[in-house]
């Protein structure tokens, strides 16, 4: 299996994204080794001498993404026996010429906690855990958006994710069989009906995942599962709730797709 690398002087989130995304067009599987704060040129000629003993251990070079502000360190990573791809050069060298104006290198300039977003991000997560699960019902006129679906639908981690990513106040709150059994909204909800989205997912991964939390009883029957997924949706329907299939899609997907149909301001730069 081919190694790659993703390296850089700040997090390197930059370049295990763009390698990552990069290397999923093609149907290959790597060893990913990701190597944030490579600060010194004595970090970089050990990260140098970790890529060339991978190189002759697997008898063929690694590919190795990285994003540097150092030009030093650059060049010391492209010495070594790997085929290299520098982001933030390979762009900002065109994006320069474009705008006319040259680059000013800082280092963690990207992911520093002075980026303007930051104070967003950590109360919209302090948020989103003080209203999971419907535990607190009583600050929902802050919210930017209310999660709403059956247990185990995927609320919980697509509201972190909203939170962490994006510094938006996601609350969420389980739709039970009590309320299902209704047809109404939950009294707590009704005043917030404009925030509200909904996910619904298949019955039989649903009762999957209930499974392992609770084996063999009525929660987790696929028989349960069924007529639950059944009600939201209608239960949706009937109050012209927005909502999506959470089924085959990963935490960043949802969390794209809600921003994308409820348009939800993105806090993240």
């Amino acid at each position: 299996m081919r190694t790659a690398f993703y390296i850089s002087d700040g997090t390197a989130i930059t370049s295990e994204v763009f390698g990552h995304a990069t290397l999923s067009l093609f149907p290959v599987e790597f060893n990913h080794k990701t190597i944030p704060f490579v600060e010194t040129e004595e970090k970089a000629n050990e990260v140098k001498a970790l890529i060339n003993a991978t190189a002759q251990r697997e008898g063929e070079k690694p590919l190795v993404f990285f994003t540097f502000v150092n030009h030093n360190l650059s060049e010391i990573i492209r010495s070594s026996s790997a085929i290299t791809y520098d982001f933030l050069t390979t762009f900002s060298d065109k994006i320069e010429q474009e705008l006319k104006v040259a680059p000013v290198p800082k280092i963690h300039r990207t992911h520093s906690m002075h980026e303007k977003s930051y104070d967003f991000r950590i109360d919209a997560v302090n948020y989103a855990l003080t209203n999971d699960d419907g535990a607190n019902i009583n600050n929902y006129a802050e919210a930017d958006i209310i999660l709403v679906g059956v247990s185990r639908s995927g609320k919980t981690p697509t509201s972190l994710y909203l939170a962490l990513q994006y510094g938006i106040k996601a609350a969420n709150y389980p739709i039970t069989e009590e309320d299902l059994e209704t047809g109404k909204l939950p009294a707590c909800l009704v005043a917030y009906k404009q925030k509200l989205f909904g996910l619904t997912i298949d019955p039989v991964r649903l009762a999957d995942i209930r499974q392992r939390r609770m084996a063999n009883s009525k929660y987790a029957s696929l028989k349960q599962c069924r007529i639950e997924v059944r009600e939201v949706e209608m239960l949706y329907k009937k109050h012209k709730i927005s909502y999506l299939n959470s089924t085959n899609h990963s935490v960043e997907e949802i969390s794209a797709k809600i921003i994308s149909d409820t348009n939800l301001e993105r806090r993240k730069y």
